[in-house]
Order: C-alpha cells, then sequence, then structure tokens
C-alpha cells in the first residue's frame, strides 16, 4: 500500500521558518515527480512547488518564489519543502502529490488547460500550517 506522509507542519510567527517532509512508503519516490500544494477552506486548492525525479527541474508559484525551496533526497524517499519569511497568508493545510506521468518535468497544475483535474498518482493527507500575525 503506497503511502505519502506530511510532517513538520505548525504554528509558527510571521516571519519565521518551517520545513516539511513528505516521506513516502510502499513507493520508490525516485520514479515520481513530487510536487506540493495547499488549500484553506472554501478556496480551491493551490498548487505551489514541483520537483522532477532527479532535481533536474524545479518550479515554484509566484506566490512562494524566493521564499520556498524544495528539494528531494531519494535516498531517503523524501521530498523537502522549506518555507522561509512565512506570511499569514500562507496558513493552510499543505499537501504533497507523486506524479509518474510528470516524472521529468514535473507539475503543479490543479487544473489542465482542458479544464479538467489534473490527477496525480498519491496524495498524502495533509500538514497544516498556521503563520500568525
Amino acid at each position: 500500500q503506497v503511502q505519502l506522509v506530511e510532517s513538520g507542519g505548525g504554528l509558527v510567527q510571521s516571519g519565521g521558518s518551517l520545513r516539511l517532509s513528505c516521506v513516502a512508503s510502499g513507493l520508490t519516490l525516485d520514479t515520481h515527480a513530487v510536487s506540493w500544494f495547499r488549500q484553506v477552506p472554501g478556496k480551491e486548492r493551490e498548487g505551489i512547488s514541483c520537483v522532477s525525479i532527479l532535481s533536474e527541474n524545479t518550479f515554484y508559484a509566484d506566490s512562494v518564489k524566493g521564499r520556498f525551496t524544495i528539494s528531494r533526497d531519494n535516498a531517503k524517499n523524501t521530498v523537502f519543502l522549506q518555507m522561509d519569511n512565512l506570511k499569514p497568508e500562507d496558513s493552510a493545510v499543505y499537501y504533497c502529490a507523486a506524479d509518474w506521468a510528470s516524472r521529468r518535468r514535473c507539475t503543479y497544475v490543479v487544473v489542465t488547460t482542458y479544464g479538467k483535474r489534473y490527477e496525480y498518482d498519491y496524495w498524502g493527507q495533509g500538514t497544516q500550517v498556521t503563520v500568525s500575525s
């Protein structure tokens, strides 16, 4: 059974940092691109970053560019999201997702250009991040 488990969330003050981890079991993560998403109640899930299988490609949404850094340790079957200079608007539940189809380039789209939800292979259960002002 494949599982992705996120950890590292919590409560932090504005300007602070957190490091999220996404650990895979039942899956060799180095065959999948991994993406991070976040969601607040009542809003659409937002894709924020992704990393390809060998880390040759990484992408960031404008909302986090320059503050968040994605990395992976394939030997540990883990992907990280280092979040610095956190802002209250970063408060959300953060999810990781693994995707084989986009393994070389990676993607963090929620809805494709054809208007359909992109089907990631595996999702984690999420970890809460709360940033106080």
